[in-house]
C-alpha cells in the first residue's frame, strides 16, 4: 500500500506556527501588526489551525442545491405575465414577483407559467382577500406558489405599519390559513444590511424579528411555523468571506431558535447582492461586485438566488441589464459547476471559526434585545435604529478614508466620466410625514461622492 504523502511531514501545531511567525517579524508586535479587527468587532488571524475547530461543534446543514431566479417588478398582469414566460425560457430556475398593487390579476399572471416552477410572490400591499385568490389557484395548480408576508419589515422600512399594528395582525393570520401556498410568513433582513448593520446585528435582528411572530402565533390554534419553513430573504454585500459565514449562521441560528418553539428548524433562505457597495460611478464594475457576492450566496448554502442588475440603481428594469444579470448566475451554475460541491465551505478552518463567531456574538445581541422588550420595543425606542446609524458612520468613515475601496468611487476615479442619465431616484429624498416611529433608512456608501460630481 502506498504511504500517503502527508506521513512524510511532522504535524505543526498552531503554537508552532505562531512562533514562527513571531520570529519572522523580528521584534514587530504580532497582534499589531497582524490582527485584524473587522466592523464586527471579531479578531481577524493571519492563519487558521486545525485546532480552531476543536471547540466547534455546530454541523451547518446546507441545500443539497439552489435555484436562480430572477426579480420581475409586477404593475401589469399581462407584462409580468409575459416577463416571467421568458425568463423561464431564458434559463431562470424560479421566479420572484413583486406585486406592486391589488389591481394586478394573478390568475393572469400566472396562467401559462410552466407547471412545478417555483414562484415567490411578494405585496406591496396587505389584502387578505388577494392571498385567498392566490390559495385557490394553489389548490389546482402545479406550480408552487410562496408567499412572503412581512408586516414588520414594512413598519422598520417605512415606520408605519399598512394599517395599524391590530388589524395588520389580524390580516397576517388570515393570511397564513391559506395552506394550499408552500408559505405565508417571510423575515426580510436586507433592510438592516443596506442601511449599513453589522452582520452580527443582522443575524440579532433577524432572530428577534422573527422571535415577534413566533411569540405571535405560539399561543394560536394554527401557527404556520409548524407548516412551512420559514423564508429570510438576505442581502449580501462585498465581505467575501464573512458574508458566506453570516448565511452559515443564520441556520445555525433559526435552529437553535426553532427548536425553543418545537416548530420546523429548517429554514429557506433567499439571497441576493445588497444596494449598499454599489455605485452610479464606473458602474460597470457593479458586475464584478455582484458577481462575487453571488458566489457568497450559493458557497454560504442560500437555497434561491436573484442577481441584481448592474444599472439597478438608476435604469428602470430593462432587458440588457436583466439579461446580463441572469447569465450571471448561468455562468457561475453551468460553467463554473459551483452547484456540484456539496456544502463547500464545510472543513474550511477560517470561515468554519468565522461561522462560530458571528452566531455566538449575534446570539448574545439576541439575547440583549429579547431582555430590552423584545424586537418591536426596541424599534419603538429607537434603540435599533440608533445602532445600525452608529454601525453604518463606522462603514462610512472607513470608506471616506479609502480602508473600504470601491473601485471607480473613491479610489482609481476616471475623473472624465459621463455621469448616467437617471431613470429613477437615485439620492435619498426627504418625504416629511407623520410616521409611528424612526425608519431604517437605506443608505449607499458612494451617495456622497456621487453627489459631488453632478
Amino acid at each position: 500500500m502506498t504511504k500517503s504523502l502527508f506521513d512524510s511531514f511532522d504535524q505543526v501545531s498552531a503554537k508552532q506556527w505562531k512562533q514562527k511567525i513571531q520570529f519572522d517579524l523580528k521584534g514587530a508586535d504580532y497582534n499589531e501588526a497582524l490582527i485584524y479587527k473587522s466592523l464586527e468587532g471579531i479578531d481577524i488571524k493571519p492563519f487558521y489551525h486545525q485546532e480552531d475547530l476543536s471547540e466547534i461543534d455546530n454541523p451547518v446543514s446546507h441545500p443539497s442545491e439552489w435555484k436562480n431566479s430572477i426579480k420581475i417588478e409586477v404593475s401589469d398582469a399581462t407584462i409580468g405575465n409575459k416577463k416571467g414566460i421568458q425568463a423561464i425560457k431564458k434559463g431562470a430556475e424560479t421566479i420572484f414577483l413583486v406585486i406592486q398593487k391589488e389591481e394586478v390579476d394573478p390568475k393572469v399572471l400566472l396562467q401559462d407559467i410552466p407547471s412545478e416552477t417555483s414562484i415567490f410572490i411578494e405585496t406591496k400591499f396587505l389584502s387578505a382577500s388577494y392571498v385567498n385568490i392566490l390559495n385557490d389557484i394553489a389548490k389546482t395548480s402545479k406550480q408552487h406558489i410562496y408567499l412572503l408576508t412581512d408586516i414588520i419589515n414594512l413598519l422598520a422600512a417605512t415606520g408605519n405599519w399598512f394599517a395599524n399594528l391590530k388589524e395588520d395582525h389580524q390580516a397576517l393570520e388570515e393570511i397564513t390559513k391559506c395552506t394550499s401556498l408552500k408559505s405565508t410568513l417571510s423575515i426580510d433582513i436586507s433592510l438592516y444590511q443596506n442601511a449599513g448593520a453589522t452582520m452580527i446585528q443582522q443575524l440579532a435582528y433577524a432572530l428577534a424579528h422573527a422571535n415577534e411572530y413566533l411569540n405571535h402565533f405560539d399561543d394560536k390554534d394554527y401557527n404556520p411555523f409548524k407548516r412551512n419553513k420559514i423564508i429570510f430573504k438576505v442581502a449580501v454585500g462585498g465581505n467575501y468571506f464573512f458574508e458566506i459565514a453570516k448565511l452559515r449562521a443564520l441556520r445555525i441560528l433559526w435552529q437553535a431558535l426553532a427548536s425553543q418553539y418545537n416548530v420546523i428548524n429548517e429554514c429557506h433562505i433567499i439571497a441576493y447582492p445588497s444596494h449598499r457597495n454599489k455605485t452610479i460611478l464606473d458602474y460597470n464594475v457593479n458586475m464584478l461586485r455582484t458577481t462575487t457576492e453571488c458566489m457568497s450566496t450559493i458557497l454560504g448554502g442560500a437555497d434561491t438566488i436573484y442577481n441584481l442588475p448592474y444599472d439597478d440603481i438608476y435604469h428602470l428594469e430593462n432587458d440588457f441589464g436583466t439579461r446580463i444579470s441572469l447569465n450571471q448566475l448561468l455562468i457561475l451554475k453551468n460553467e463554473s459547476y459551483l452547484d456540484l460541491v456539496e456544502n463547500p465551505a464545510s472543513g474550511s478552518y477560517y470561515i468554519e471559526s468565522l461561522t462560530s463567531q458571528l452566531a455566538e456574538d449575534s446570539l448574545a445581541l439576541f439575547k440583549n434585545i429579547e431582555q430590552g422588550g423584545g424586537f418591536l420595543n426596541q424599534l419603538k425606542s429607537g434603540n435599533i435604529q440608533r445602532k445600525i446609524k452608529e454601525s453604518a458612520k463606522k462603514e462610512q468613515e472607513l470608506f471616506n478614508k479609502e480602508k473600504i475601496v470601491l473601485t471607480g468611487a473613491n479610489k482609481y476615479r476616471n475623473d472624465k466620466e459621463i455621469i448616467p442619465e437617471f431613470e429613477k431616484p437615485v439620492f435619498l429624498n426627504k418625504n416629511v410625514r407623520k410616521t409611528l416611529l424612526e425608519p431604517v433608512i437605506k443608505r449607499r456608501l458612494s451617495e456622497v461622492i456621487e453627489k459631488n460630481t453632478q
